[in-house]
C-alpha cells in the first residue's frame, strides 16, 4: 500500500470514528421489533441473492486489483458515517442520508449491498440504530434498491453525455429518496391503512418523512460530487484502476 493509500484510508477511518456515535432515535431505518416476524423473514430471503452478488463481485475486483481495498473501505466509512447522522422528522421520527451513492457509482449496486448490510448491522448492534430482526427490510430499502438506482440513474447521465458532477449528483440524491420510497411501502404493506389499505398507508409514511428528506437528499447529492472532486484530485490513479475514469469528460 502505498504512502497516499494510507493517507486516504487513515482519513476515511478517522472520519468515520469522529462521526460514527449519535444518539439513539428512532430513525428511518425501521426499528427492532417493528415488523411482523413473516415480513422480516422474507425480506431477508429477498436479500440473499444480491448479497451473494455482491460478495463475488468484490471477490472478483479484489483478484484484479488489491489496491482497489482502500476506496472500498472509504466508501464503506462514508456510508456509516452519513446513515448515522440522524436528523429529526415529524411525528417522532427521524430522518438520515443514506451514502450508498458513492458506492454504487464507483463499484456498482451489488458490491454496496454487502458494504450496506455490513454498515447497517454494525448500527444496529452498537448504536441501536435500526435492528436485527429488521435487517432485512433496511438492508433492501438501502443496500439494494438505492443503489441500484443511483447505478442506472448514474449509467445513464453517461450515456447523453451529461456533466460528470451533475450525473453523480443527480445518482446520490435520488437514490436516498428512492430508498426512502422503498422503505414507505415496505412499512405500508406492513400496515395497510383501514381506509385505501397500502397506498393510502404509503402516502402517509411518506408525508412523514418528505419534509426533512428532500433537503437531506439535495445535501447528500453535494456531499457526494465534494468526495469525487477530492477522489479525482488526490486519487486519479486510483480511480483509473478501478475504470471510474474510462468516461471522463
Amino acid at each position: 500500500m502505498s504512502k497516499k493509500e494510507k493517507i486516504l484510508l487513515k482519513a476515511a477511518i478517522a472520519f468515520a470514528l469522529m462521526f460514527a456515535v449519535t444518539p439513539v432515535a428512532n430513525a428511518m431505518h425501521i426499528m427492532e421489533g417493528y415488523l411482523p416476524a413473516a415480513f422480516c423473514v422474507a425480506w431477508g430471503v429477498i436479500c440473499i441473492p444480491f448479497l451473494a452478488a455482491g460478495l463475488i463481485s468484490l471477490k472478483k475486483r479484489l483478484k484484479e486489483n488489491r489496491k482497489s481495498i482502500t476506496l472500498i473501505a472509504m466508501a464503506g466509512a462514508f456510508i456509516f458515517v452519513i446513515s448515522s447522522l440522524k436528523i429529526p422528522s415529524v411525528a417522532g421520527s427521524c430522518s438520515h442520508m443514506t451514502g450508498t451513492g458513492l458506492g454504487a457509482i464507483l463499484f456498482g449496486p451489488s458490491a454496496v449491498s454487502v458494504l450496506g448490510v455490513i454498515v447497517l448491522l454494525f448500527q444496529a448492534v452498537l448504536l441501536a440504530h435500526g435492528g436485527l430482526t429488521t435487517l432485512g427490510a433496511n438492508t433492501f430499502s438501502m443496500a439494494v434498491a438505492g443503489p441500484l438506482l443511483s447505478f442506472g440513474i448514474y449509467k445513464l447521465c453517461s450515456k447523453c453525455k451529461m456533466n460528470r458532477k451533475v450525473s453523480v449528483f443527480l445518482a446520490a440524491c435520488l437514490g436516498d429518496i428512492f430508498t426512502y420510497c422503498v422503505t414507505s411501502i415496505q412499512l405500508a404493506i406492513a400496515y395497510p391503512s383501514e381506509s385505501g389499505g397500502a397506498a393510502a398507508s404509503a402516502v402517509k409514511f411518506l408525508g412523514v418523512f418528505a419534509p426533512t428528506q428532500l433537503s437531506l437528499a439535495v445535501i447528500e447529492g453535494i456531499l457526494t460530487v465534494v468526495i469525487v472532486i477530492g477522489l479525482e484530485s488526490y486519487a486519479r490513479p486510483e480511480l483509473k484502476a478501478i475504470g471510474f475514469l474510462k468516461e471522463a469528460r
